[in-house]
């Protein structure tokens, strides 16, 4: 599946891409998740404050990846996939009836686990690509405007200013990376879904893009799935301990502060994740 498979359609004025504040909050109140006849989550409440980075830990196969898509209505996209329960975007459902997932879609922006730019597309248009995908019509003053501005925000102006009209697929892979997030923030999402974005990269393109999301903290509302602890620790100030078995739904055992969650933990079990006994 392809960024065009998942792009919106709906027509936004350019001034509203421009000026939108992105401190915008995220909840999910009793939230599950089925495939077919299997459940993946059960009754799952959340809030995301807005603003804020919060980090989803967990095992695999425990419902993080699953519960970012349904934040955003990816997860209606698969065959036979249900859900029950709420997902509010400043106390507003998105899942509300006439509700267009394209338009829930260009305000929670996803990236990806793998760098997925459009490589033989320029760093400019892979940029840019993000408002036509969003059916934002903007002069090209503004286009040249909102391709630095969005380059700038993901931490990546400085390093290709100069070679604009270069392949976005001759990048390193971190600077891939923040080339996608800068293809997000493009059409000013107020919240971004990150779903492992370091977990195919080296140590130093990790450390560039934590570095971005520091950078957006506050700007944005960003969710973050990772299993690197050391990361959810560096780049969040919420975390969600996630825990499924081979016979239960995905659940979250505890939430709060990372740092409470890191250093004193209400849950044996959180205690167990975060310090490696398993998982």
């Amino acid at each position: 599946m392809t960024d065009a498979d998942l792009a919106p359609t709906v027509q936004m004025p350019a001034v509203q891409a421009a000026t939108a504040t992105g401190t915008h909050g995220l909840e999910t109140r009793a939230v599950s998740a089925w495939f077919g006849e299997r459940k993946v989550l059960d009754r799952v409440s959340l809030t995301m404050p807005a603003g804020q980075v919060t980090a989803l830990i967990g095992p695999s196969g425990c419902g993080k990846s699953t519960y970012l898509r349904l934040l955003n209505r990816m997860h209606e996209m698969v065959r036979g996939a249900g859900l029950a329960g709420e997902v509010l975007l400043d106390g507003d459902d998105v899942y509300a009836p006439g509700r267009l997932p394209a338009s829930v879609r260009r305000r929670i922006g996803m990236v990806f686990q793998r760098p997925n730019p459009f490589p033989a597309m320029s760093i400019y248009d892979n940029v840019a690509s993000g408002l036509k995908l969003a059916g934002i019509k903007v002069t090209h003053q503004e286009r040249d405007e909102l391709v630095e501005t969005s380059l700038v925000r993901a931490g990546l102006w400085t390093e290709v200013r100069d070679r604009l009209k270069t392949p976005g697929g001759a990048l390193s892979g971190g600077q891939q990376q923040r080339l996608c997030i800068a293809r997000s923030l493009a059409v000013s999402p107020d919240v971004l879904l990150m779903d492992e974005p370091c977990s195919a990269l080296d140590p130093t393109s990790t450390r560039r893009v934590e570095e971005t999301i520091e950078l957006l903290r506050g700007r944005l509302t960003i969710v973050i799935v990772t299993h690197n602890m050391q990361q959810a620790q560096r780049v969040s100030q919420r975390c969600a301990f996630f825990l499924a078995s081979h016979d239960t739904p995905g659940r979250v055992v505890e939430s709060g502060p990372t740092e409470q969650l890191f250093d004193s933990p209400r849950d044996e079990r959180t205690s167990d994740y975060v310090n490696g006994r398993f998982g």
